[in-house]
């Protein structure tokens, strides 16, 4: 039997200003995730930019922490740069966001982790593809239990992407319980991807250059793209 809410799947798409964000939401996105900077994988965006979406739509926004590329907090100079950024988009309105960080060794970097984590006062995060670069990845998971707010792990199951981890996304899918954080899937993820994964109780799903068009990250989403997963994202298996 199918894992699979009886509530339709959420499909997040990345958006680099308002216009990605009113593209996307024209498509059927159910959330957005904010960053700036693609060429370093996803930045935190001003409190500006934020500030711009949020006049534009009234989709759920999760925004980027994250100043440097990799997955080091750089340090409590960092740490306190990462604070003082969340703090600013807290002030413009945001009350979701994305960030993970990973110490020298490749596990969780707890200490900035619980920093920023404070910072946010209870909002709601998702712990990004940090995990799957970790030395562990079920000891950062481990670690990341029972931090405030935590309710989604980004992953596509390995650092090659969807296409190499589905079987490590399946096998935790079907081992989550009840309070863990739920599993949204992204990284090289394809439409082919979407059967299995929604079958083995997978339910949301994360997509950016997929969804663009032919100028990719120089470009814009596409409504149409979007619309393209909106549709195969709902087609859940029959229970």
């Amino acid at each position: 039997m199918s894992l699979v809410s009886a509530e339709r799947p959420v499909l997040e798409v990345i958006a680099l200003d308002a216009e990605d964000a009113v593209a996307a939401r024209e498509g059927g996105a159910d959330r957005l995730e904010l960053v700036c900077d693609m060429a370093a994988d996803g930045l935190s965006p001003s409190a500006a930019v934020f500030a711009a979406v949020r006049e534009a739509v009234d989709l759920p926004v999760r925004v980027m922490l994250r100043l440097s590329d990799g997955f080091s907090a750089g340090g409590d100079a960092g740490v306190g740069a990462l604070v003082r950024r969340a703090e600013e988009l807290r002030e413009a309105g945001a009350t979701e966001f994305v960030l993970g960080f990973l110490d020298g060794s490749g596990l969780l970097d707890l200490a900035a982790t619980e920093r920023v984590v404070t910072a946010l006062d209870g909002c709601a995060w998702t712990f990004h593809r940090a995990l799957d670069h970790a030395a562990d990845r079920a000891a950062v998971r481990k670690a990341l239990a029972g931090l405030p707010g935590l309710d989604l792990c980004l992953t596509a199951g390995a650092a090659g992407g969807v296409g190499a981890g589905l079987p490590v996304l399946l096998a935790e899918a079907a081992a989550a319980t009840p309070g863990d954080p739920g599993l949204m899937v992204g990284g090289g993820l394809r439409l082919e991807h979407l059967p299995p994964l929604l079958a083995g109780g997978v339910g949301a799903f994360h997509v950016g250059g997929a969804v663009r068009g032919a100028g990719g990250w120089a470009g814009s989403v596409s409504p149409a793209a979007v619309r393209a997963w909106r549709t195969a994202v709902d087609l859940v298996p029959a229970a």
